[in-house]
């Protein structure tokens, strides 16, 4: 692991750093917030998942975290949103696919199967890394994301049971299985086959058996990408069916960028510690 720059905010640490990924077969960037309290104990770990284009930056400079981090005393994590590399399988003129849009799965269909492996990236590679180098408390961590980071934060939360003690989500992708600006992105990452999708998809895993105990999502009323793409009221659906606990707030008002992030940032990170302990 490198460091490529820290800097001290809020009494804690904010840090960028690059490391070598078995998993990604490439060179990959993560942001890290160290909370004070950290000098005394180990920290509980928030992972946030960026949305398609970002990478750890975005929400680093735009999603105003740290001073509520700092105060809870939350480590928080935020992982790049797929493989970087000028050897990187891409399509360049496709902001929805490929290099910004890993969507957090494990690729298998070629080219790209060797790199995008976001999924085992993010609940494999890089905890073990946070684990060995940061004052982490393991045993309490809890995941969430906006969008395409909104939908992994799900995916993610629903395939691991007992490892994530809460997760949320900012208007995030939930049955990306029949979105337009996600279904073309499963099939090459995936294949043809539908029934490989379902591992990647909030609402078919939920009809397929897969639970946890709470969610909280926040959506904009505003947000462009609403009707189409997000499409909240089908998570809805699927968690009242399933007997999980959803709390739904649609933001009058609100769109899919930052601004909408930043301001209820602190509700989610209350939300998280309250079920960290």
């Amino acid at each position: 692991m490198k460091t490529v720059s820290t800097a001290k905010s809020h009494g804690g640490v904010q840090g960028v750093y690059t490391h070598a990924s078995e998993v990604c077969a490439c060179d990959m960037t993560f942001a890290v917030f160290v909370p004070p309290q950290a000098a005394e104990r180990p920290c509980p770990v928030v992972w946030y998942l960026s949305g398609l284009t970002c990478t750890h930056q975005n929400v680093m400079d735009k999603g105003e975290y740290r001073r509520m981090a700092a105060e809870l005393g939350l480590i928080v994590v935020c992982p790049d949103t797929s493989p970087r590399g000028d050897d990187i399988p891409d399509e360049k003129d496709n902001w929805q696919f490929g290099k910004g849009a890993g969507f957090y799965l494990d690729a298998t269909q070629a080219p790209y199967a060797r790199n995008y492996r976001m999924y085992s990236y993010v609940t494999e590679d890089l905890p073990a890394l946070i684990a060995g180098n940061f004052p982490a408390d393991m045993s309490r961590q809890a995941i969430f994301g906006h969008s395409m980071g909104g939908h992994g934060a799900l995916t993610i939360a629903l395939k691991s049971p007992g490892r994530y003690k809460s997760c949320s989500a900012f208007a995030p992708i939930v049955q990306p299985m029949t979105a337009g600006w996600s279904k073309p992105a499963l099939e090459k990452f995936l294949g043809r086959d539908a029934l490989a999708w379902r591992s990647y998809d909030a609402t078919a895993l939920i009809e397929d058996g897969h639970r946890f105990p709470e969610f909280l999502v926040d959506q904009g009323s505003a947000d462009g990408f609403l009707e189409d793409g997000l499409r909240p009221w089908l998570l809805e659906e699927a968690c009242a069916k399933a007997g999980i606990a959803l709390t739904l707030r649609m933001q009058e008002g609100y769109d899919h960028s930052y601004f909408f992030i930043s301001t209820f940032m602190d509700d989610h990170l209350k939300w998280h510690s309250e079920r960290l302990g």
